[in-house]
């Protein structure tokens, strides 16, 4: 695959999970709710997503696109560093934004703490020990609660929203630019989008387990 190809995978995938991470966001806006309300809704919820046969088609096709983003990633920073020689020498690496020369660092940090997300709910979802909650639904809500009592756990999911605000914001003004979905006249609209849609979408997931860690 060439590096054209390449690029245009990382962004078609990219975006992808960008809107996913949306729709992720707008389903887990039911941990604020009061307990009660929340696990009801958060369960019911987890359950629709396990259940749904579409959904688990879309599932299947969100697992495939962070690998296949992850691999390309790596090999793309790869090819990057290796030629971190030539800017060096006409100093064109000063020309752009720290976070996006380090888009290899910031998607490691992110690629870590999806392990430990699917590890600590995904995984323990669907394999693990979970009770039931009042309406016979499996106690999703509770597993959240239980982690985040965590401080630990609630610190490294803020470092990691910082990270992913960051990743998205050069992600989704590069990506956009790759696929050539924008005129040139409209770039300071997508940058000013990628800006607050990351800055939004990050706030929020942070909040989540602080709320949780304050309030339960």
């Amino acid at each position: 695959m060439n590096t054209l190809a390449r690029k245009i995978l990382m962004a078609a995938t990219g975006l992808f999970l960008c809107f996913f991470l949306l729709i992720h966001f707008l389903g887990n806006t039911q941990l604020f709710l009061e307990p009660e309300h929340a696990q009801k809704g958060f369960n019911a919820y987890s359950k629709f997503l396990s259940n749904n046969f579409l959904i688990k088609g879309v599932s299947y096709l969100l697992y495939l696109s962070i690998i296949a983003h992850a691999i390309y990633g790596i090999i793309i920073t790869n090819k990057n560093n290796k030629a971190k020689g030539s800017y060096k020498s006409d100093h064109r690496g000063r020309a752009s934004k720290w976070y996006s020369r380090s888009m290899g660092v910031l998607g490691t940090l992110i690629l870590i703490f999806l392990v430990i997300h699917f590890q600590n709910f995904w995984y323990q979802y669907k394999f693990g020990e979970v009770g039931l909650d009042p309406y016979g639904n499996k106690d999703l809500y509770g597993v959240v609660v239980a982690s985040f009592q965590n401080s630990w756990l609630v610190v490294l999911y803020v470092i990691s929203m910082i990270a992913l605000a960051y990743h998205l914001i050069h992600g989704i003004q590069s990506g956009i630019r790759t696929l050539g979905l924008f005129h040139p006249k409209f770039v300071r609209w997508v940058n000013v989008f990628a800006v607050i849609y990351s800055i939004v979408i990050c706030t929020g997931f942070a909040l989540m387990p602080i709320y949780i860690y304050f309030t339960t």
